[in-house]
């Protein structure tokens, strides 16, 4: 059925003359003629009834109206529904303790006003969470998503590294240190329950073991953060790696030490993924949040050869530099490659 045409039913319907729906919808009297008998063709029945004074509707045309407008109605809303802002923006944060998560939530503390929906995607990889930004699943996700794999019609922008902490009970070791460098975690073992082979993450760790001969794995059921908290209150040799922006708690018993790695410092790179024509104002907002307040990144960091260490943006298999104006932070330096 046509839509105009229904639009221009209800319009000489609500105005009793072919003339004035013409001058309300900026066409000929000669079109909206047109369109009403398209329309009595469709329905096969006669919708208006010609009068001296103009129109009025027929018996048919009583029963037809209430109904045109209610789908003009759905129309009108599923056509406000896909404007920009209209509805709340979907952000993919993977796991709400780690620092993506923090930092959505600290962008909406500041813009209490904006509409956004936080979900996790924490069993899909990041190329799957491109697709779901592509097919509009959700319009953005935070990943470490290896350059060459970015798919056409994403678009990246690095704007959120998290440094990693050595977490361990007050037996380990390395408990009273104030800092340590990665090569002094080799002969440890550090348990990352979670790693799931094939996701960009356990890419991640694989890399950094590599990179300076650490043991880590995800040997074992996991059967979430606080039996991984207990495990290392317990022992005297295991330990394991968070963000410095995640948010883990444990008994005040367990006596958990958070110890930064410097020199280098390895950084977990959580890249934007949009869509190249994601217009959405909150979108916009965010990004220019996680500009302004993302902190200098460490004169040392580390991070996988795999990973866009500068600030630009994506698209497709073009990469475009970030302008000053678009509020960037700097390229940051890399070490212990």
């Amino acid at each position: 059925m046509d839509v105009e045409a229904l639009r221009t039913f209800v319009a000489v319907a609500e105005a009793g003359q072919f003339q004035a729906a013409a001058d309300e919808l900026g066409v000929s009297q000669q079109a909206v003629s047109k369109r009403i008998a398209a329309l009595e063709r469709h329905v096969e029945a006669t919708l208006l009834v010609r009068t001296p004074r103009g129109s009025r509707l027929s018996l048919d045309g009583q029963v037809f109206l209430p109904h045109a407008k209610k789908v003009l109605a759905a129309i009108a809303q599923a056509e406000r529904a896909l404007r920009p802002g209209s509805r709340p923006l979907r952000v993919d944060v993977l796991n709400r303790r780690i620092a993506p998560a923090q930092a959505v939530y600290r962008f909406y503390r500041s813009h209490p006003e904006v509409e956004l929906d936080a979900v996790t995607l924490s069993t899909e990889n990041a190329a799957q969470a491109a697709q779901a930004a592509l097919e509009g699943t959700i319009d953005a996700s935070f990943r470490a998503l290896p350059t060459h794999q970015v798919p056409a019609g994403i678009s990246t922008e690095r704007l959120l590294d998290a440094p990693l902490e050595l977490l361990v009970g007050p037996g380990h070791p390395l408990a009273d240190a104030s800092w340590v460098r990665p090569t002094d975690l080799t002969g440890h073992r550090i348990w990352i329950p979670g790693i799931t082979p094939g996701t960009e993450w356990a890419a991640f760790y694989q890399a950094l073991s590599e990179s300076f001969g650490l043991s880590i794995d995800a040997l074992g059921p996991n059967f979430g953060d606080e039996v991984l908290m207990d495990a290392l209150a317990d022992s005297a040799a295991l330990a394991t790696l968070v963000g410095s922006g995640d948010r883990y708690v444990w008994p005040q018993t367990h006596d958990l030490r958070r110890i930064p790695l410097h020199d280098p410092t390895p950084v977990y790179p959580h890249v934007l993924l949009f869509r190249n024509e994601d217009q959405h104002p909150v979108l916009t907002a965010l990004r220019e949040y996680l500009r302004a307040t993302r902190p200098p990144p460490p004169h040392d960091m580390w991070a996988p050869d795999w990973v866009d260490h500068r600030p630009v943006r994506r698209v497709g298999d073009v990469r475009l530099p970030l302008l000053p104006g678009d509020g960037a932070a700097r390229p940051a330096r890399r070490s212990g490659y």
